[in-house]
């Protein structure tokens, strides 16, 4: 039976996946595998039976996936399945600013005690908050990925001119992409055109305070700028600055902090992005699909750290998974020891530091193959399914 630790409230929707053979609770000190949502992962310890960690969300930036890559735990993550709940969020977020909906309705409330003057007030008050319209209007994103693309697709719809920036998209994702929106390969193309300007990448690195004085002086003034991703993704001081200026209309930020709840033009959404019933179901359906599918057949979907490698398991058969770094010769003399064996099948997959290879055999393998791969110093995970 597989030990399944949930660090968080989890959908009931892991039980149409989770059968008999395995223990879910909140409570096992030595799980085979953790599903976790928000919680803070960076000071747990780890048992030695953990084999998978998975993210019922897009983000992993709660969970030490160095630690975990040097255990040789495989980190998913669940990306699209919140897609649609944080593209409506978008579009919702964009429809407030532009109409100046968040503080007209907070003006509202002040001439409740009104009574029967309440019209009259509110055809003398309007005026103040006049909006703009979406159709007609540039809306950039930046990245296209699955959310990005929904927002696209949306966007369209609503008569707007969608132009987007993703250097990393792949070949699908693009074709799709270009059914709503044009490409740039130039970033700065999004900050001199767009009207609206809506943020899609995880926060790396290269991405913390992409949107900062240097390239918020390269918009439009006027700009509305959205940011669903992560809050690091925009330098606060600077965008506060901009909205004093009036360079940035506003500020629709789902990751509250404490320089924007209550500031002016900001739209402080405390972090609803997926928290709707339909985006909890699927976010957890899915880590929980692809943590049966590694523990029961080493198949990689959706890993982070991991490289993706998944084929049908034949009826009756073993399979034998090794992970190694991916090194000088590392792949090829572990290929060379799997054969002796002569598998059924075999596949083998490499991103730039990791190297996967899930074996298959009807009749077994060498009973002396676990010995032959772990002399190999670059191999870190051997399994036996």
């Amino acid at each position: 039976m597989y030990e399944i630790l949930t660090l968080n409230k989890i959908s009931d929707k892991i039980y149409e996946v989770f059968n008999e053979d395995f223990n879910v609770s909140e409570k096992i000190e030595n799980p085979d595998a953790i599903l976790v949502r928000s919680f803070k992962m960076h000071d747990m310890e780890f048992g030695d039976n953990l084999l998978a960690v998975a993210r019922a969300g897009a983000g992993t930036n709660n969970i030490p996936i160095p630690v975990l890559t040097d255990r040789g735990v495989v980190v998913f993550n669940t990306p699209g399945a919140n897609a649609n709940g944080v593209k409506e969020l978008v579009l919702c977020g964009m429809l407030m600013a532009a109409r100046n909906i968040f503080p007209a309705c907070k003006w509202a409330e002040t001439i409740k005690e009104s009574g029967a003057e309440v019209p009259s007030l509110v055809e003398k008050g309007k005026g103040q908050f006049v909006g703009t319209e979406l159709a007609g209007k540039t809306l950039g994103l930046i990245g296209l990925g699955a959310i990005g693309t929904k927002v696209a697709k949306a966007a369209n719809a609503l008569d707007m001119n969608v132009i987007g920036y993703d250097p990393y998209i792949c070949g699908d994702m693009k074709n799709t992409a270009l059914q709503y929106a044009s490409l740039t390969d130039d970033v700065e193309n999004i900050y001199k055109q767009a009207d609206f300007i809506s943020i899609h990448t995880p926060l790396l690195d290269s991405t913390r305070e992409m949107i900062c004085a240097k390239t918020i002086n390269k918009m439009k003034d006027g700009v509305i700028i959205i940011n669903s991703a992560r809050g690091e993704l925009v330098n606060n001081d600077d965008i506060m600055k901009a909205l004093n200026n009036k360079k940035v209309r506003s500020y629709v930020v789902d990751f509250p902090t404490c320089d924007t709840l209550c500031a002016e033009n900001v739209i402080a959404i405390p972090h609803l992005g997926a928290s709707t019933e339909e985006s909890e179901e699927n976010c957890a359906y899915m880590a929980a699909a692809q943590i049966k599918e590694y523990l029961e057949n080493g198949n990689i979907k959706n890993s982070v750290n991991f490289p993706a490698l998944s084929f049908e398991r034949e009826p009756n058969t073993i399979r034998f998974a090794v992970a190694f770094n991916n090194v000088g010769n590392a792949k090829e003399s572990i290929v060379k020891i799997i054969e002796k064996s002569k598998p059924s099948t075999y596949k083998i997959n490499t991103n730039k530091d990791i190297g996967y290879l899930i074996a298959e055999s009807k009749d077994g393998f060498d009973e002396n193959i676990i010995d032959d791969i772990s002399e190999n110093i670059n191999v870190f995970l051997i399994r036996i399914i």
